[in-house]
């Protein structure tokens, strides 16, 4: 028998553009021969649909497609996932179509509602074992923990999180007798995720006596989650098949020939090469902007170019979303997929080389902008210059020295008094930053373009940003990773994407170049070692342990002194209580590791609050 699995980049009730996708790739399945085939869990509307899951009208227009489609599905038989509402709840289903008849809908049975999935606001799960029926134009059809026979094979299905659980579905499965189990996902992005993966599908399929299929739903689907789209096939404890993650394709089938009855099966080497954490963060962040930046019908990026790190791995992702598209897609489908076919005479690209054709591509779809200030250097300058020289960015230069000078002298006249680095720095730190918001938005608007916010995880912990100046935007690509890992993600760029333009920006010390030279001014300085803040927000955020309990962890090395994690611990917590606010405000960002700052997303934390003082007290009262 052969059988698929296909991903499937969708977008929130974009109706028509889901409903081509999923007809798409019951073609393709159709053309390879492909008998069976399971497509991601909540296809037809989209993963991402967010409180509109909660409305009637969405689950009924997603019925009325889901039959539309089931007409298509002659000779195949097809999963694909919906919402469906029933006495008042809306349940996460999985349809199982055969030769264009529907013979009912499995529901989830566990829902996630961890980190960044908030299943259980809009979705009911389902009881185990427990089956009813519904009727659509006339006709009854069961609902609930179903399983199907059809093409010799017993179906069964573990929608996502439902192998996910210790009490995992498949075990019922099992226990009824399935020999095939289908298991529709929409599992975000996230570094090392799967590996995890890997052991749900070949562990069950070895655990169930089965064979197993595996589809991920795929791309930047609503704006923060990105997906993998990755599709395993496994059989009694091998993996037999599986395709190329993070595919800028709307449609990513692959197949294999089962026996399902045999325990002879071809069994593909099982290599983790793709599974370096660089290697991710290039290939997520490159479909997630890709998609970010099409599905908002925005035409390109607009970025402040510091010459620092942070804005040099924004436009490196740029530049490597352009060279990753057009290697996949091709130059004329990757302009047409990106709405921008009409800002190029394609006819002279086509006779250029591929690297010229990334060049000319990337001036038009991402033009940077280096903002000087009297207390800017040459050496950023430089840097900036020569990264958007090398990737062919259209690169400008200009001073916001006289604008910052007019708000200054503006205040003055206004408090009667001059400013001063001794009395007011950080005032005068802050419109040096904010003070380049206005320009550069106007130029954003210009192009019709996305505005880049260079904020990271870490400034984003502790506040190290100007509220609508350096964090003016409309995404944040970074938000999601630390500052010590961008740092390394740069050399790691420079040595193994050969971005020679980086050498400069990897030689830096990070600095926000905000105050006069004399002061010599570094982000470190100002903070703390980055490896430092980025192990007590791990500790702090994704472990969730009291300043005590951090600083114990610290000071089990020793690297630095018991002094300086206690001041350091007592800087980050007092910091990121005071922040809130900020991260409430950060730009749109990608979730990539496993876990962000982001509340809309991940972590919330009261605005307003005590500000750790018992915690922190009890912390200095140690010797």
């Amino acid at each position: 028998m052969r059988i698929g699995g296909a991903a499937i980049n969708q977008t929130p009730i974009d109706w028509e553009n889901n409903v081509a996708n999923i007809l798409e790739a019951i073609q393709e399945a159709k053309n390879a021969n492909v008998e069976i085939l399971c497509l991601p869990e909540l296809c037809i509307t989209g993963y991402g649909c967010e409180d509109l899951f909660l409305t009637d009208w969405v689950s009924e227009t997603a019925l009325e497609y889901c039959f539309k489609i089931a007409v298509e599905c002659t000779d195949i038989v097809v999963a694909l996932g919906l919402p469906i509402r029933l006495n008042g709840n809306t349940y996460n289903c999985a349809c199982l179509i055969d030769n264009g008849v529907v013979q009912g809908f499995t529901a989830k049975q566990f829902l996630a509602n961890e980190g960044v999935h908030y299943e259980t606001r809009w979705f009911t799960a389902w009881m185990r074992n427990h089956i009813t029926t519904f009727k659509y134009n006339t006709i009854t059809y069961p609902i609930g923990d179903v399983l199907y026979n059809v093409k010799g094979a017993r179906i069964g299905f573990e929608i996502c999180e439902d192998a996910w659980r210790v009490d995992r579905v498949g075990i019922r499965n099992y226990e009824k007798g399935a020999t095939l189990i289908l298991n529709p996902s929409a599992s975000h992005f996230a570094f090392g995720k799967s590996a995890i993966r890997y052991d749900l599908v070949i562990g069950g399929s070895e655990r169930f006596n089965c064979t197993y299929i595996y589809a991920n739903l795929l791309g930047n689907e609503a704006g923060r989650m990105i997906y993998d789209g990755e599709v395993l096939i496994a059989h009694k404890g091998k993996l037999v098949q599986r395709n190329d993650r993070l595919s800028f394709k709307n449609v990513n089938l692959i197949y294999a020939d089962i026996d399902i009855d045999s325990n002879e099966v071809s069994e593909i080497a099982l290599t983790h090469d793709d599974l370096e954490k660089e290697f991710e963060f290039w290939e997520a962040t490159s479909l997630g902007l890709f998609d970010y930046m099409r599905k908002s019908r925005s035409k390109g990026f607009v970025l402040s170019l510091s010459g620092g790190a942070d804005s040099a791995a924004c436009a490196i992702m740029v530049a490597e979303m352009i060279r990753k598209g057009l290697a996949e897609l091709g130059l004329d489908a990757f302009l047409k997929k990106s709405g921008m076919e009409n800002a190029f005479d394609l006819a002279p690209l086509h006779l250029i080389s591929f690297e010229e054709q990334a060049k000319k591509i990337t001036s038009v779809f991402l033009t940077t902008a280096y903002q000087s200030t009297s207390n800017s250097g040459e050496e950023t300058f430089t840097s900036a210059k020569s990264l958007a020289d090398s990737i062919g960015a259209t690169f400008y230069n200009w001073s916001v020295n006289d604008e910052i000078e007019s708000y200054k002298s503006t205040i003055e006249s206004v408090i009667g008094r001059e400013l001063s680095w001794e009395t007011d720095d950080l005032a005068l730190q802050n419109i040096q930053a904010r003070g380049r918001a206005p320009i550069i938005w106007l130029l954003t608007n210009i192009k019709q373009a996305l505005l880049i916010t260079t904020s990271n995880r870490s400034e984003g912990d502790v506040g190290y940003a100007t509220m609508d100046g350096d964090t003016a935007g409309g995404i944040a690509p970074i938000a999601g990773v630390d500052k010590n890992f961008i740092r390394n993600w740069l050399r790691w760029a420079e040595k193994n994407r050969k971005h020679n333009g980086l050498a400069l920006v990897n030689g830096l010390a990070p600095t926000a170049e905000l105050r006069p030279t004399e002061y010599t001014q570094t982000d470190e300085r100002d903070l703390m070692p980055y490896e430092v803040l980025a192990r007590i927000e791990r500790k702090a955020i994704k472990e969730r342990l009291s300043p005590i309990e951090v600083y114990s962890e610290l000071i089990k090395d020793t690297l630095h002194t018991k002094n300086e994690y206690k001041f350091w611990v007592t800087k980050f917590y007092k910091l990121w209580s005071i922040n809130q606010w900020k991260r409430e405000r950060i730009a749109p960002s990608f979730h990539m590791d496993d876990f962000n700052i982001d509340p809309r997303s991940w972590y919330r934390f009261p605005i307003l609050s005590g500000g750790f003082k018992k915690e922190l007290n009890d912390l200095n009262q140690l010797t």
